[in-house]
């Protein structure tokens, strides 16, 4: 079941950005396996996926042990707390919800002790949702002057979840628009390296690749109900 979905998603991917004159090589598809199993990630690996995205270090822990072996670029997406930041610059390639100074400076500290380098996409609370982590649009320059500074930290990208709608998707339009001139406007900033626009889930992919997404994170339309494990 889940490499046919994997297989479904990538073709209306395909038919999306043919029909936007986008090349689908610039997408790219991450597998959100918060409460899925081993199996069912091994079968998206095993089916073309590459890339994987958890949001809870311990949980995230035990899978990337358990799947080592494999060639996985994983993801950590969820709110990162300080006290798990040297454990997830040991299992995740790319942290993708910088959302405060304070875990800023945690993970520069710990990135000097591990003696690496930490890709990060930084988190915007596009609509200024008091329930999100995030950096508000007004406050998105200072905040880059400050992670500009540690030099162990590399801003490779934007994340970004807007409002959840419960019936029309469309409503998102504007956020993920609006995500994309953010982007845009601190390109010149920010360099080459910084090619990542991190938006999109399951329901509204669609709309995020419109607008510009480079990176989707799919979780219940690639591996069905979450099995909390």
């Amino acid at each position: 079941m889940v490499q046919q979905n994997f297989q479904r998603i990538k073709e209306h991917i395909e038919k999306i950005c043919a029909r936007i004159g986008r090349d689908p090589r610039e997408i790219k598809i991450l597998g959100a396996s918060k409460g899925q199993s081993v199996e069912k990630i091994l079968e998206a690996f095993e089916a073309g996926l590459k890339i994987f995205g958890e949001n809870y270090v311990q949980e995230a822990e035990k899978k990337i042990k358990e799947l080592k072996d494999y060639p996985i670029e994983w993801h950590f997406i969820g709110r990162l707390q300080t006290n798990k930041v040297k454990k997830a610059l040991k299992l995740f390639s790319v942290i993708e919800s910088l959302d405060r100074l304070e875990l800023a400076y945690e993970i520069q500290k710990q990135a000097e002790k591990l003696d690496k380098e930490v890709s990060v996409f930084i988190e915007i609370n596009v609509a200024k949702e008091k329930t999100k982590a995030g950096i508000f649009p007004e406050d998105l320059k200072k905040f880059i002057e400050e992670v500009l500074k540690l030099n162990r930290i590399k801003i490779k990208g934007f994340m970004s979840l807007p409002p959840l709608y419960k019936k029309e998707t469309e409503e998102t339009r504007p956020y993920f628009r609006k995500i994309k001139e953010l982007f845009e406007s601190f390109k010149p900033i920010l360099g080459e390296n910084f090619t990542e626009l991190s938006m999109g889930t399951s329901r509204d992919y669609e709309i995020a690749i419109e607008e510009g997404a480079t990176l989707v994170r799919i979780g219940e339309a690639l591996f069905g109900k979450r099995n909390y494990i």
